[in-house]
């Protein structure tokens, strides 16, 4: 099952013109342990963190440069969450994403067709358009990098437009 959607993206994106670089590598579990992975490579390696707000009204998937630290209250405070956020259940992930834990990826937006997710992305992904953005294509066993104009293209195509966040 979880081949096929890698495969699926993959089709996806090839059917909006995306151009791709794929590397396949041993199953990891955090970024930390895929970064040996990808020394030759260069760009932003994204880190994932899919939460909801306290009210559980909305969920959100922040996605920011791997080595970013990335507060939640902070990020509340300056989109006026009320109450800030906390992590989402897996289950509500696998529902929404098709995702479980570990294979996070903002790519998985492309399964969420109720728009049910808000996408925040780290300044660095979106400020130049030639920058290489790597993630999960749905699976934790490869790596994908894309273009950030790409990467702009597919979140358009999608219907989902991000909140861009200056991290620190």
């Amino acid at each position: 099952v979880v081949e096929t959607e890698m495969e699926s993206l993959l089709q996806l994106l090839k059917s909006i013109n995306i151009k791709s670089q794929l590397i396949q590598h041993p199953e990891v579990f955090t970024v930390e342990a895929m970064m040996p992975y990808l020394s030759e490579c260069t760009g932003v390696v994204c880190k994932n963190l899919f939460v909801k707000d306290k009210k559980k009204k909305k969920l959100w998937l922040i996605v920011a440069q791997h080595d970013r630290k990335v507060n939640l209250s902070e990020v509340a405070k300056k989109l006026s969450v009320s109450g800030g956020f906390r992590f989402a259940d897996e289950q509500v992930l696998i529902d929404t994403l098709g995702v479980s834990q570990g294979c996070v990826t903002p790519l998985a937006v492309h399964n969420d067709k109720e728009g049910a997710v808000q996408v925040i992305l780290d300044e660095i992904l979106v400020s130049e358009p030639e920058t290489m953005i790597y993630c999960h294509p749905m699976v934790n066993t490869a790596t994908i990098g894309i273009t950030s104009a790409d990467f702009n293209r597919f979140l358009e195509h999608t219907k989902h437009k991000p909140l861009v966040v200056k991290f620190e």
